[in-house]
């Protein structure tokens, strides 16, 4: 009945991350969260695949239509992929999906001497995305730290991102209100470090409403969390330092750099990333959409997983049929 009742409510939460880079733990709670987390994969139509590309092994999701256009989806600090598994539900009924597990998170296994810089992630995305096959007309979205990565890769590889969907995104910001994100320091706040960590990352920072965790399943990701702390304190400094020496007029320049159109989706409630950011991502974009969701906090993809893939369907339809505005003009007949 437990595993029911946790599959009913999909606990993917977006700033979690299910690990097993070392020696599983044997527990009922992690045993228990590991079993939940494979039904979810199978009702969103997804199965559990790796790959190794140089040092890494890269865990992913794959799953959906053969032949038909691919949909990247990258999670957040400290996520799995499986926070995009009620996205991909939807998703999988008419796209190819890849969800990928950055490195130092869910399955993957990065090399210890691997960088956590935004660059550094991006690149690996990227050699990620090349292992695979995946890079013509590519749609890619992402969460978070995800959206971040999102916004480099489509600014450097603009050439062959199709589309690009940007959900409560990190980044450098002028003005970002009162939140997390306005003293980085505070980021650290996101770190699971003891008992009772989890719990307050899950209901006081990253969800505005979030939805009853059972017990067993908050034990699971907790432990998880902790075991995992090095590879998190190393990507949550890096982030620090890089928004420390980083001007916002280098992210902004990024985003202005993409020429794919572009869904910005955001939470009204968002206490690390504040809501007022997006009217300055809107002056850099070229071609954007926007979504504010209400009462919405930083999780969108979890918080409110219908209207955002209702709107993500409907902006993928669009962009797709758009033509390719770099591809070479046709030759004119002699005839």
């Amino acid at each position: 009945m437990l595993k029911k009742l946790a599959l009913s409510l999909m606990i993917g939460l977006s700033s979690y991350s299910i690990t097993s880079q070392a020696a599983p733990i044997v527990t009922d709670s992690v045993a228990l969260m590991q079993s939940v987390l494979q039904q979810e994969r199978q009702w969103a139509g997804l199965e559990s695949k790796t790959i190794k590309v140089g040092e890494t092994t890269f865990a992913y999701s794959e799953g959906g239509v053969k032949g038909a256009p691919t949909v990247l989806l990258v999670h957040g600090f400290s996520g799995s992929r499986d926070n995009w598994n009620r996205i991909a539900h939807k998703l999988t009924k008419k796209y190819h999906v890849v969800a990928v597990d950055l490195p130092g998170h869910g399955d993957t296994i990065a090399p210890e001497s691997f960088g956590y810089q935004l660059a550094d992630l991006s690149d690996a995305v990227r050699q990620f995305v090349l292992a695979l096959g995946i890079q013509k007309d590519l749609h890619i979205a992402g969460h978070s730290l995800g959206g971040g990565i999102a916004v480099l890769y489509s600014a450097l590889y603009f050439l062959e991102v199709k589309s690009v969907l940007l959900v409560d995104t990190a980044g450098v910001y002028d003005k970002v209100g009162n939140s997390l994100i306005s003293k980085p320091e505070e980021l650290k706040n996101m770190l699971v470090r003891k008992q009772g960590d989890f719990e307050r990352l899950a209901t006081k920072i990253a969800m505005y409403n979030p939805p009853f965790i059972p017990k067993e399943l908050m034990e699971g990701y907790e432990k998880l969390h902790v075991k995992h702390l090095p590879e998190h304190e190393k990507l949550i400094n890096a982030l620090i330092k890089q928004m420390e020496f980083t001007k916002p007029e280098t992210f902004q320049m990024a985003a202005h750099s993409i020429e794919a159109p572009t869904l910005v989706i955001w939470g009204d409630k968002d206490a690390v990333i504040d809501v007022s950011v997006v009217e300055e991502l809107k002056e850099h974009l070229k071609n954007e959409e926007v979504l504010i969701l209400k009462d919405v906090g930083h999780t969108p993809i979890l918080e409110a997983d219908y209207p955002v893939s209702e709107a993500y369907l409907a902006f993928l339809a669009k962009a797709q049929a758009m033509p390719n505005k770099f591809a070479p003009a046709a030759t004119p007949s002699t005839k």
